[in-house]
């Protein structure tokens, strides 16, 4: 998901209950992506720094260890350049206390038409909280973490659950099951039943490539490929679309069997199948990468 943050804590305070709790729509890539100009901060006055584009979905956030990833705009556009470092802290809403300090992310984007910072911080509590970072505007981008038992798709430390995905041998309902182009992907041949069972770290991409919203899911399959063809057969790869048939109106049974409302999203888990990595929205092969390896490690 992604959208420029202009409301002010307030406003976000008073409406963040019901925005992450609300589905991620699988729809249009147009009502995603907020436009940039006119920035303002309320009063009239220009704001200074950058404006935060949010590139995390809004609902899945737990206590524990999340992953922020944000792109930065001006009044105009969201940049397709930067610092190749950002630094940032997040600080509690209700009272701007700050609870992680000394934060910094690194740029990425290897393959992609923009650049982001995947921030990652360890935030205990649900709440809600703001990312400030250094040289963008002061009010920073709100997130909210929710507590763990109202969010339905598998984090970090969980055993992903197995589910029977489309196979070109068995495409179970959904056509096409791959919708890369010009032609499918390789990620096929088994089901996520079958390579979590196969004793090797694994990789498990939920996203479509044709009709993905935000844009990232062909680029992130792309990735994907590409980290596959470097590792080879240490690791198992899966790939399963959002939608069952190309007017894309009806959600895969992958998608609810995740528990999932946005994506893409892309499990990484070690050889017992316990998830050590979930990349949301927006990743390149580099993050892929070091998840990967992580896991063979």
């Amino acid at each position: 998901m992604i959208s420029v943050h202009r409301a002010s804590r307030r406003s976000f305070l008073t409406t963040a209950g019901s925005v992450a709790g609300a589905a991620f729509t699988l729809g249009p890539l147009g009502a995603l992506l907020s436009a940039c100009g006119g920035g303002s901060s309320g009063d009239g006055a220009a704001e200074a720094g950058w404006a935060l584009v949010q590139r995390w979905p809004t609902t899945s956030l737990v206590p524990g260890l999340v992953r922020l990833p944000l792109s930065i705009a001006d009044d105009r556009s969201v940049l397709n350049d930067g610092p190749p470092e950002l630094t940032g802290r997040i600080v509690r809403a209700e009272d701007d206390s700050v609870v992680v300090d000394g934060l910094r992310a690194v740029r990425h984007g290897e393959g992609l038409d923009l650049p982001y910072w995947p921030f990652r911080a360890e935030l205990r509590e649900p709440g809600v909280y703001y990312l400030q970072v250094k040289g963008g505007r002061a009010e920073g981008a709100a997130l909210q973490v929710l507590p763990a038992t109202s969010v339905a798709v598998p984090g970090l430390g969980a055993i992903l659950p197995a589910f029977d995905t489309p196979t070109v041998d068995d495409p179970r309902g959904v056509d096409p099951i791959c919708t890369r182009v010009p032609n499918p992907c390789p990620l096929h041949d088994v089901t996520l039943t079958q390579a979590l069972a196969s004793g090797r770290p694994m990789a498990y991409l939920v996203g479509t490539p044709a009709y993905c919203q935000t844009g990232t899911c062909a680029p992130a399959l792309d990735a994907l490929l590409a980290v596959q063809a470097e590792l080879g057969d240490r690791v198992v790869m899966v790939h399963a679309e959002v939608y069952t048939d190309t007017t894309a109106t009806t959600v895969a049974p992958a998608v609810r069997a995740c528990g999932l409302d946005f994506e893409p999203s892309l499990f990484i888990t070690d050889a017992t199948g316990r998830i050590v990595e979930r990349l949301d929205a927006v990743f390149d092969a580099a993050e892929i990468r070091s998840a990967l390896q992580s896991a063979l490690s």
